[in-house]
This record gives structure tokens, C-alpha cells and sequence, in this order.
């Protein structure tokens, strides 16, 4: 039997967010933020970070209130936490065509 907050059919504000943040967290270690060394592992990150945003999207209800207010914050800090995480991402490599 699978718990409440980890069975996927149901709706979680906080599975999304700890998603998000946790996926945040292991790409700023998996990059070695200071240096932004090139790491395809990456990917897995981007991906777990866009699988809470999609999380909270189903999370919006039809008609606004507070709680839809705050499920917009979410989202926006899910787009900026998936920009960073992007940036880890794509930036070494840039880097690294412009050096030639």
C-alpha cells in the first residue's frame, strides 16, 4: 500500500515543491556551482523539477482564491528553480563553444 503523499494519483502541493527544491539542490552539487563543470547527469534534475511544476499545475483550480494565488507562486518558483537548473545545464557548454 503506497502512501497518501507518494501515490501520484492523488494532488500534493508539497510532493511538487520537495520535487522542485530537492532537484535544485542535487544540481547545484552535481554541477560544482563555482566551477559550472560539464555534467550530463543534469538532465535527471531538469526532469524530476519539471515533474513537480506538472504536479502543481494539477493543483490549480478553475476559480480564483488564496489557494490559487498561491499555487501560481508555486509554479513561478518551479519556472525559476527549472531556469537555474537549465543555466547548470546548458552554460558549460556554451562556454566552451565560445572559447574556440
Amino acid at each position: 500500500m503506497i502512501p497518501r503523499f507518494l501515490n501520484p494519483r492523488i494532488k500534493s502541493l508539497l510532493r511538487g515543491a520537495l520535487l522542485v527544491l530537492i532537484s535544485l539542490g542535487i544540481s547545484l552539487l552535481l554541477s560544482d556551482f563555482p566551477n559550472n563543470r560539464q555534467n550530463p547527469w543534469l538532465v535527471i534534475p531538469a526532469m524530476l523539477s519539471a515533474a513537480g511544476t506538472i504536479d502543481h499545475v494539477r493543483c490549480m483550480m478553475t476559480k480564483w482564491s488564496w489557494y490559487h494565488g498561491g499555487v501560481v507562486l508555486l509554479i513561478y518558483m518551479d519556472l525559476m528553480a527549472i531556469s537555474m537548473i537549465l543555466f547548470f545545464l546548458l552554460y558549460p557548454y556554451a562556454k566552451w563553444l565560445t572559447a574556440q
